[in-house]
């Protein structure tokens, strides 16, 4: 479960880990911090807020799937228009020296890195699928880095290096076009064309008709893009938007309804096993979270 990955947000701006770092941070509200530069490499993953990056005196402004990177040495900070609106994104530290073993192996792990150093192109785009494949991988990282498996240190080894290579990848190919134009995938469409219908009733066999394909290729291919079923993607996404419109003040009835699900004990056992609380628990908790940002404020003031 994704709540079981965030991290608590600190302002400390250096690594107590000798190769990587990784946070996913799901705050209520935007905390400021001071300019600041790093000895390490940092990818910033932005999610959710209202949120400008200022990066060298130049003031950036983020959508949604945007992705940040930082060379060694660079001024940053990041400042919010409306510091009351939540706040969510991924950030990924690595060390010069571990960079440089992925460096060693190939320079492909270097595009986005070269480019944010010597063209200060920091900045970059994804679109939604891209963002979310990336998005996935990321959490694969920290879901492995809290278990204690055999092979747990090559395992992220590995991961890390699939996860550079993607952001390497998706920008050298938009950069080259023609070295890469080919059609969207068969899985490109389907997370598109659920994105888009998310709120209305989506079917494997409405799937299968619209794309001309079969249904058993349509679930191979999503379990392998996504690593898990299209029931189980599209049960997790309308859960994160009945999440977000309960933070942004939404009610519990119309929310959910709104969100796609038919029923509320459909709904309410899938919360309850995807975050572990209630839906009531959950909206009583961000109030909760609200109230006291809001009284600290005042107390501040």
């Amino acid at each position: 479960m994704r709540q079981d990955l965030r991290t608590n947000f600190t302002d400390r701006q250096y690594m107590m880990s000798e190769d990587y770092e990784l946070y996913y941070y799901q705050d209520t509200h935007f905390t400021p911090t001071k300019p600041h530069h790093h000895s390490y490499y940092e990818c910033y993953f932005f999610i959710k807020g209202d949120i400008e990056y200022v990066i060298d005196g130049v003031v950036y402004p983020l959508q949604p799937n945007d992705i940040v990177i930082i060379p060694p040495g660079i001024s940053h900070y990041a400042r919010s228009n409306d510091p009351e609106k939540p706040y969510q994104r991924i950030v990924f530290w690595t060390s010069k020296e571990y960079f440089e073993y992925f460096r060693s192996m190939s320079s492909d792990f270097s595009y986005v890195f070269n480019l944010a150093t010597y063209e200060k192109r920091y900045i970059h785009h994804p679109d939604f699928i891209t963002f979310n494949s990336l998005q996935t991988k990321f959490f694969d990282i920290i879901q492995e880095t809290k278990l204690n498996r055999y092979g747990k240190a090559p395992k992220i080894n590995i991961q890390i290096a699939d996860l550079l290579l993607s952001i390497n990848r998706y920008v050298y190919e938009k950069d080259h076009p023609s070295e890469s134009n080919t059609p969207p995938s068969l899985y490109s469409k389907l997370i598109t064309y659920i994105e888009n219908n998310i709120k209305e009733p989506i079917t494997i066999d409405e799937l299968a008709r619209k794309f001309f394909v079969s249904k058993s290729y349509i679930s191979h291919t999503f379990k392998e893009n996504q690593g898990v079923s299209l029931h189980q993607y599209i049960m997790k996404r309308r859960l994160q938007l009945f999440r977000d419109s309960v933070r942004e003040g939404g009610d519990i009835k119309s929310t959910y309804l709104n969100c796609g699900f038919n029923d509320y004990s459909s709904f309410y056992r899938a919360f309850k096993q995807e975050y572990g609380i209630s839906p009531n628990t959950f909206k009583t908790e961000t109030l909760r979270t609200t109230m006291e940002h809001m009284v600290s404020q005042q107390s501040h003031d």
